[in-house]
């Protein structure tokens, strides 16, 4: 006789409507004994996803995004089931596990809704499409070659980390203003140091991936705002609106710059649109959304050529000090050269990734007074009109 699990997946998953749902769900909650197996399934179902490339917080995210938080909660026990098989992890994997929702409980007294929602789950990551991986799956961990990190790496990082937890909290957009910049140039100088090195070193490691989320609402805006950031820092964006997931391809220390900073300027940016949209409402203005985004996005453009600004002053200064320091030898041909090697290397690297991305234009601003109060923000925050597309 077929097992209770194989019944139920066929009824459930192979189909769209809910009476197979139903069916499958009838199943399991009328036996208790099949509970393990439907377990195993669904980790099974998880492993499949790793071989797709797809990534933990990748998987939360779509769940999320598709089904909703109590589905996500599911996906994050077995998430979490599935990885302990493993002496090793991906890097940054442990990072992402961590951060996932708390699990849900298995069995719960209504069989049926849980074992419906946990159909429903499998049917989505069974149909999960492939993407472009962002590095190995769990139990495919090559030992990488070690590098030893720029001298103050860790201290540059936490104090970086700090600057912009300050620039979000104060009250004060001249203090923000102030503590965002320096952010930002401290992040350039971490970049110089670190191409420097790798130079000087012949290190052979070369620009990697990470995945960054661009959730709902004003995807768009968010989209422009995280690729500003990312060119700012010598990466490149490539946005896939349908699964609400930016990919960026950088240098390691660059990669971590621009998350760092996106997620600072993203938490500024909606914090002073909501201010600024609580006095346009105190004057009588009911227009929220397309102020929203309007605001959104002009805050995303401005930031764009001020990060840009931003980094080739430090890129200058870096090299005039070099120049006059006779620090040239530190790499072979001096800085300039060494950061143009690696701005090809990304950019070699994502177009190896991405094959057949488009530019595209984002429309949809037409509120005068959200555009305003957005490109205020951005010049506040220090960082401007210089994103017309991203990647897709």
């Amino acid at each position: 006789m077929e097992p209770v699990i194989d019944q139920a997946c066929a009824a459930a998953l192979y189909s769209a409507d809910d009476a197979g749902l139903d069916t499958g769900a009838s199943l399991l909650a009328a036996d208790p004994s099949a509970d393990d197996a439907a377990h195993r399934r669904g980790e099974e179902f998880v492993r499949r996803a790793w071989e797709r490339g797809w990534q933990p917080a990748d998987v939360v995210r779509i769940v999320r995004r598709e089904l909703d938080e109590n589905r996500a909660a599911l996906a994050a026990a077995l998430i979490t089931a599935e990885t302990g098989r493993y002496d090793r992890l991906p890097p940054r994997w442990a990072d992402q596990i961590a951060e996932l929702p708390a699990p849900a409980p298995r069995n719960r007294p209504d069989r049926f809704g849980y074992a419906s929602a946990m159909l429903e789950l499998y049917r989505l990551l069974l149909r999960l499409p492939a993407i472009e991986p962002v590095g190995p799956p769990p139990g495919r961990v090559a030992d990488a070659p070690h590098r030893p990190p720029a001298h103050g790496e860790p201290r540059m990082l936490t104090r970086i980390r700090a600057l912009l937890a300050k620039a979000e909290a104060t009250g004060f957009p001249e203090e923000a203003e102030a503590l965002t910049t320096k952010a930002q140039e401290l992040m350039a100088r971490h970049s110089i140091d670190e191409a420097l090195l790798a130079a000087r070193t012949h290190a052979a490691d070369g620009p990697g991936a990470r995945r960054i989320g661009v959730d709902a609402p004003y995807e768009s805006a968010k989209a422009v705002l995280l690729d500003s950031v990312a060119s700012a820092n010598r990466c490149r964006a490539v946005w896939d609106s349908d699964l609400g997931f930016t990919t960026v391809v950088g240098f390691e220390a660059d990669l971590e710059a621009v998350e760092l900073l996106f997620t600072s300027l993203l938490v500024q940016g909606t914090a002073a649109m909501t201010k600024a949209e609580a006095g346009q409402r105190a004057g009588g203005r009911k227009r929220t959304k397309t102020f929203r985004q309007s605001f959104l996005m002009a805050y995303a453009q401005r930031l764009g050529s001020r990060l840009a600004a931003d980094t080739a002053r430090v890129t200058a200064a870096a090299d005039a000090d070099a120049g006059s320091a006779g620090a040239a030898g530190d790499a072979p041909g001096g800085l300039l050269p060494v950061l143009a090697a690696r701005d090809v290397a990304v950019t070699e690297t994502a177009e190896r990734m991405f094959p057949r991305t488009t530019t595209s234009r984002v429309r949809g601003v037409s509120d005068a007074e959200g555009w305003t109060h957005g490109t205020a923000a951005a010049d506040r925050a220090r960082m401007g009109p210089h994103a017309p597309g991203i990647d897709r």
